[in-house]
């Protein structure tokens, strides 16, 4: 079958189970542009209002799905402008596949109109970027970068393409993709040993991460902490690896996680890390952290091991492939007096509002979370809103908050949850944003209107730059510098110029009303709930710290 490049693309994408992507349009991209109208009937795209909210799309689809998100942007400043949603999708090993235009091949170092290198700016944040110099080479690259992004560790992958190499005609042969790769435990004798140290452990906990959730693992997990009775303690991305309800889940962990998690990490005997790479924002101090317990660390990648934290025992491996190995010969243990503790001290460690004259936002999320199905979907951008969201809000399944863990992506949120909204039309997905990250993402409420995306958008509005004020507040002697930006900004007149309907809270007695209104619509919203500037996120391990050194008052 003779084709065009542009259509080789499509083909390659359709092979590999692509039925929507996210982009740009632009000059080196036109080509590819005008072959997705050709098969527009069998690959949906969404048009954004800007590259780095389509990046993030493609970000939130793949980790609401599970598949892999597929970006596409001209040359120059469109690509340049997803180079912050391929760092997010990086640290967070989020699968994704960014297809880029560039000038014609005989233009290439000419510093041509709309020419970057883009493939050496993004080697840093991607596993890998190709420059597709031939025709010849265009579908096996596309199909490598698919394998790339999915196999080990996950992550992004870029594909260059000049525009000269869309328009050349060559033959084109489909190939049914590679499925999914197992990957054995490597270290097998390690196993041996970290039952032992299972059995006899008086005191476990389970350090849950995100590896639990991109590996889909999340019910064999599930098995493997009852079978241990271990007290689960979920980092940030780690969040609906287990239900918010189970007896075993303890919550969040880590900097602004429960005083009962501290507690769990600095009382423990055993510490078993699945799927965790004992961040800074986990493990403050890193020499102390668990160290009256043994760890044992469970990864993927070999280079996380002993990278941030000193392990006694690790086992190399998927997680689907650990998880049957460990379960396979673990007796059913029984840490009934432990986790009833845990448990109690989450109970009573719960912080409370100051602030009466405003809405709390646990309260705000309380009502959500009996508003919600179990299978609906948070998302978040990034700052004091995320941290209450993993503080209170209720993750009963894998894959229901989306949120950038390790890079902190002010703005990620609204793109996050048009990719979600997109794979999963008839789920209600709430994003939760503070005013700071909404001035950064507003501009893709076109987006919202123009798909009819349903999406709920609360913004938590303080006034301030409120995570970074806290800091000040506590670090720098009040001195609050530029976080407030004393803008008059009309959440509700923003949204009625989008064509969006807004709704306002402005006290506690709001909430109810306004929340369940918002729900009852089949439409995108816009809230904007007022909360005190002076509300903080407690309790907070300070940075490089630990749980004896916790604030839970200021």
């Amino acid at each position: 079958m003779e084709l065009k490049g542009a259509e080789i693309i499509c083909e390659c994408l359709l092979e590999q189970g692509v039925d929507t992507v996210f982009g740009y349009p632009g000059g080196a991209a036109l080509n590819t542009y005008d072959a997705l109208y050709k098969y527009s009937d069998r690959i949906n795209h969404i048009l954004t209002a800007h590259e780095q909210g389509a990046s993030h799309a493609a970000d939130g689809y793949a980790r609401a799905t599970g598949k892999t998100g597929v970006v596409i942007t001209t040359s120059g400043p469109g690509a340049t402008n997803i180079v912050t949603g391929l760092a997010t999708a990086h640290i967070d090993s989020i699968p994704l596949v960014a297809i880029t235009g560039n000038v014609n091949t005989d233009q290439l170092g000419r510093d041509s109109f709309q020419e970057v290198d883009i493939v050496d700016i993004v080697k840093p944040v991607t596993k890998a970027s190709f420059l597709v110099k031939s025709i010849d080479a265009l579908a096996d690259t596309i199909r490598r970068a698919f394998t790339i992004a999915n196999e080990g560790r996950k992550g992004p992958v870029l594909v260059d393409v000049p525009k000269d190499i869309t328009a050349q005609t060559y033959s084109y042969e489909p190939v049914k993709p590679e499925g999914r790769q197992t990957v054995p435990v490597k270290n097998k004798e390690s196993v041996a040993e970290a039952l032992e140290l299972i059995k006899h452990a008086e005191r476990p906990i389970i350090y849950a991460g995100g590896g639990i959730i991109s590996s889909d693992t999340s019910e064999k997990f599930r098995k493997f902490a009852e079978l241990a009775d271990a007290p689960v303690c979920c980092s940030l991305m780690g969040l609906g690896c287990i239900p918010a309800d189970h007896r075993l889940n303890m919550g969040n962990i880590g900097m602004h996680g429960g005083y009962g998690t501290g507690v769990a990490t600095s009382q423990c005997d055993l510490i078993i890390a699945c799927g965790a790479r004992f961040s800074d924002r986990v493990a403050g101090d890193r020499e102390k952290f668990g160290s009256q317990a043994k760890i044992i660390q469970l990864d993927i990648d070999e280079n996380e091991i002993n990278k941030n934290v000193k392990v006694y025992n690790y086992i190399l491996g998927d997680m689907e492939s650990i998880l049957d190995a460990l379960c396979e010969d673990l007796p059913q243990q029984s840490h009934s007096d432990w986790v009833n503790k845990l448990n109690q001290l989450k109970e009573e460690s719960e912080v409370k509002s100051q602030y009466p004259q405003f809405a709390s936002p646990k309260q705000v999320i309380d009502k959500v979370n009996s508003l919600k199905s179990g299978d609906d979907v948070f998302v978040t951008d990034v700052g004091q809103h995320q941290m209450w969201i993993a503080q209170y809000a209720d993750v009963m399944c894998p894959r229901t908050l989306l949120t950038s863990g390790g890079m902190g992506t002010m703005g990620f949120g609204m793109g996050a949850a048009i990719g979600a909204q997109t794979a999963f039309p008839d789920k209600k997905v709430i994003l939760f944003t503070g005013d700071g990250s909404f001035h950064m993402n507003f501009n893709e409420l076109v987006t919202l209107k123009s798909y009819n995306l349903p999406i709920i958008v609360i913004v938590m509005n303080n006034t301030v730059l409120g995570m970074v004020r806290q800091w000040q507040k506590l670090f720098y002697g009040k001195r609050f510098s530029q976080t407030d930006p004393k803008r008059a900004t009309d959440f509700i007149a923003l949204a009625s110029a989008f064509g969006i309907k807004g709704m306002s809270i402005n006290s506690a007695e709001e909430v109810d009303a306004v929340l369940e209104k918002a729900f009852a619509l089949n439409e995108p919203v816009v809230i904007d709930c007022k909360i005190s500037p002076d509300e903080n996120v407690l309790p907070m391990i300070p940075p490089g710290k630990t749980v004896d050194d916790i604030i839970v008052d200021m």
